[in-house]
């Protein structure tokens, strides 16, 4: 979701539109505003103590928030034409200021809590019911909803009644001038890698991630010392820990892949490409992705890519083409698709040459034109902007 805001909002400020991205302050000690690219700037406003705050708990001064967007829009003189919110509690804030200010909202979830709960293993993992009662309620409030594809549009349509009218549906992006293919030797060079096959896994480490089924396909693959590589690149920087990343070395440890499993740690875009040019297949085995914009940035590295039949991920990756869909949480299955993968080099090319392909057609200014086509549906004055679109049909 950082990465959908950053790269659009910069895209729409070399359009010409003005973009203001308002935040939650974690940090006091960082400027109060920063420059994403011309025209778009990200401000940090408190709401709460400026730390890094558990996601739930965000609700309760989003009053504080909101007030804040408030008194900054009185203090520069600012009348914001449209509201574009991301996540639920964005929605929250958007029908808030809406109330206020009048301006329309456009509303993009990247995820769904009756989605979430339905996959959800544990109680724990259960999202909350004001999560729920409020998705409703935005749904319901929002001048117009974009759908990451056509099975979230389907999502909204069934389990939140959204009317068909108002839901754009617009895929996600990727830069295709940062990942690129390149050449994997000198990767692996630069990550100390030795001749094992390697599988990427990246992103937030969360139960939905569908790690633990990871490491049990891997376990089936690889003697302890031997076989795979597996590196995990990611983490949660936003919140506090949750002690998931604990439960996942406890199981490394049970399973006896202490020399097959790296966790690396969160890692700057920038650095990513590397990562996905280096690895034999990229593995996504989450419950749920809205999206799954990991399988994009992989393949447009030309990295081949194995996913979860979830979500979005039946739409980002294309079966048998640009990578390879399994049943979620079959370990079985995940292990003798890796296998597959890692023992067939001309397969692996292959596919890869087509995720290149496929990821083309997402560049960031696509993502950024059709975005600024739902503005100028509620906003006559977005229109003008579409003529410094860069997308080509």
């Amino acid at each position: 979701m950082n990465v959908y805001v950053r790269e659009v909002s910069r895209e729409l400020g070399r359009m010409g539109v003005a973009v203001d991205v308002f935040t939650r302050s974690q940090n006091p000690s960082i400027p109060r505003v920063v420059q994403l690219g011309e025209r778009a700037r990200v401000i940090h406003l408190p709401a709460g103590d400026e730390a890094p705050m558990a996601r739930e708990r965000v609700y309760d001064h989003l009053d504080e928030f909101v007030d804040g967007v408030e008194a900054w829009r009185i203090a520069g003189s600012i009348d914001y034409d449209l509201i574009h919110a991301h996540y639920w509690l964005s929605g929250v804030a958007a029908l808030a200021l809406k109330a206020r200010c009048s301006a329309p909202v456009l509303q993009m979830f990247h995820t769904l809590g009756r989605l979430k709960n339905r996959v959800a293993r544990s109680a724990a993992e259960l999202e909350p019911a004001v999560r729920l009662e409020e998705e409703a309620r935005i749904v319901s409030g929002a001048d117009r909803i974009v759908a990451a594809n056509v099975v979230e549009r389907a999502e909204l349509l069934r389990d939140y009644a959204a009317p068909a009218s108002r839901i754009a549906t617009i895929p996600c992006g990727v830069d295709t001038d940062l990942f690129v293919p390149g050449d994997r030797a000198e990767a692996r060079r630069r990550l100390g890698l030795d001749e094992r096959p390697v599988l990427l896994w990246v992103g937030r480490i969360a139960p939905i991630k569908g790690l633990d089924t990871l490491l049990d396909a891997v376990a089936r693959l690889s003697a302890p010392g031997q076989g795979l590589r597996l590196l995990i690149v990611g983490g949660e920087a936003d919140e506090p820990t949750n002690g998931h990343e604990a439960s996942l070395r406890q199981r490394i440890e049970r399973l006896r892949l202490e020399d097959t499993v790296r966790f690396i740690g969160p890692q700057p875009q920038s650095v990513l490409p590397v990562y996905y040019v280096a690895s034999d297949v990229t593995v996504l085995p989450s419950y749920y992705e809205s999206f799954g914009m990991v399988a994009l940035e992989a393949m447009a590295c030309g990295s081949p890519v194995i996913a979860s039949r979830v979500g979005g991920l039946v739409t980002t990756v294309r079966d048998g083409v640009t990578g390879f869909l399994v049943p979620d949480s079959d370990v079985a299955a995940l292990a003798d698709r890796i296998g597959s993968l890692i023992a067939d080099a001309d397969l692996r090319w292959r596919v890869g040459r087509e995720g290149v392909r496929w990821a083309a057609q997402h560049r960031w200014p696509c993502v950024a034109e059709a975005v600024c086509r739902e503005y100028a549906s509620l906003e006559s004055r977005a229109r003008a902007h579409l003529d410094a679109a860069r997308c080509q049909d």
